[in-house]
C-alpha cells in the first residue's frame, strides 16, 4: 500500500484516542468482572473487523487479507503470552484490582517497544532481500522448539526476571509493598519504584522475547509497515481484556503450543520459499487467502482437541477422586 504521511498519522492519533477511552473507562481499580472483559474483547475484534474492511474498501484486496492474516496470527501468538503474564501476576502477588492497571501500561510499554521492531524490520527488509531467508529459518527453529517444549509436559511455574529488570531495581530499589496506584515513592529522601512500577515494566520488557518471533511472522505474511504496525496494534490492545475473559481457560489449551509451532513452521516455509523466489528461482509461493484458511483452520483444530483433551484429564481426575486414588497421569498430547 501507498501510506501517505497523512494516513499514518491520522491512524496513530485514532489508535491513541482508542487507548485513552479505554484507559478513561478503566481509570479506577477495580476487579474485571467476565461481563466487562467479554464486552470489551468483543469491542476490540469488532474494531479490528471494521478496519480491516476498511482496507478492503479504500485499499485492496490483497492489503485486507494480509491484515487479518496478521492480526489472527498476532492474536494467536499473544494468547500464548497470557500464559507468562499470569507467572508475572502471581510472582509479584499484584492484588487483582490492580491488575487490569498493570496491563494497560505494560501493554502500551510492549506496543512502543514493537514499533520499534518494526520499523527496524522494515528497514532491514527494504535493504537486504536475502534476510527472508534468516526470518524463514529462525520461524522453523522456533516451531520445533514450541514442539520440544510442549513434549517435555513441565509447566514453568515460576517467572525469572530478566537483566534488564534486575538493574532497575537494583539502580533505583523497590518499595515493600503496594501503594495504591503509586509508581514511585520518597523513601529516606530516595525516590524508589513501587512493585507496581516493577511488574509493569516486567510485562513490558518480556514482550521483547515474543516480539522475536512475533515480528518475523507477520513479515512473512505481509512486506507492508503500516499493516504490520496496526495488525500488532489491534492483536495487543485487546490483550487486556482478554486476560481477564480467558485467565481460567489458559490451563485447558494444552495443544496451543503444537498449535503455534504449525503456524510459524508453516510462516517459515512460506518466507524461504518468497526469499527463494525473489532470488529468481522459480518455486511456488503461498498466497494470502491459503495462508488465513490455513491458520484459521489450525486454530479451530487445536483448540478443540485441546478441549477434549483437558475433559477427558478432568473426568479422570474425577474418577480418581471418587476412588480415593490420586491422579498422576497428565495429558497426553
Amino acid at each position: 500500500m501507498d501510506v501517505s504521511v497523512t494516513l499514518w498519522v491520522v491512524t496513530i492519533l485514532g489508535l491513541s484516542a482508542l487507548i485513552a477511552i479505554d484507559f478513561f473507562i478503566g481509570r479506577k481499580p477495580h476487579d474485571v468482572s467476565v461481563k466487562e472483559a467479554g464486552i470489551w474483547t468483543v469491542v476490540w475484534i469488532v474494531l479490528a473487523a471494521l478496519f480491516g474492511l476498511g482496507l478492503l474498501v479504500f485499499g485492496t484486496s490483497q492489503a485486507s487479507g494480509e491484515f487479518f492474516a496478521g492480526f489472527i496470527t498476532e492474536k494467536s501468538l499473544s494468547v500464548d503470552n497470557l500464559f507468562v503474564f499470569v507467572l508475572i501476576m502471581a510472582k509479584f502477588a499484584v492484588p487483582s484490582h490492580l491488575q487490569q492497571r498493570v496491563l494497560l501500561v505494560g501493554v502500551l510499554i510492549a506496543l512502543v517497544l514493537r514499533a520499534i521492531f518494526i520499523a527496524a524490520g522494515a528497514a532491514i527488509i527494504a535493504s537486504f532481500s536475502w534476510v527472508f531467508y534468516l526470518f524463514g529459518a529462525f520461524l522453523i527453529y522456533t516451531a520445533w522448539k514450541l514442539i520440544q517444549e510442549a513434549r517435555k509436559d513441565e509447566d514453568e511455574d515460576e517467572f525469572e526476571e530478566n537483566r534488564l529488570l534486575k538493574s532497575i531495581e537494583k539502580k533505583f530499589g523497590v518499595a515493600d509493598r503496594y501503594h495504591g496506584t503509586k509508581l514511585f515513592l520518597r523513601v529516606n529522601g530516595k525516590r524508589v519504584l513501587t512493585p507496581l512500577m516493577v511488574v509493569m515494566l516486567a510485562i513490558g520488557t518480556t514482550d521483547i522475547l515474543f516480539a522475536l518471533d512475533s515480528i518475523p511472522a507477520i513479515f512473512g505474511l505481509t512486506q507492508d509497515p503500516y499493516i504490520v504496525f496496526t495488525a500488532n496494534a489491534f492483536a495487543l490492545m485487546g490483550l487486556r481484556q482478554l486476560y481477564f475473559l480467558i485467565g481460567g481457560l489458559l490451563k485447558k489449551l494444552v495443544h496451543l503450543s503444537y498449535g503455534l509451532s504449525v503456524i510459524l513452521g508453516f510462516i517459515g516455509v512460506k518466507l524461504v520459499l518468497h526469499a527463494l523466489h525473489e532470488s529468481g528461482v522459480h518455486v511456488p509461493e503461498i498466497t494470502i487467502p491459503f495462508s488465513l484458511t490455513f491458520i484459521c483452520g489450525v486454530l479451530i483444530i487445536t483448540t478443540i482437541t485441546s478441549l477434549i483433551a483437558s475433559k477427558k484429564q478432568s473426568e479422570k481426575e474425577t474418577a480418581a477422586a471418587a476412588s480415593g486414588k490420586p491422579e498422576k497421569d497428565s495429558i497426553d498430547a
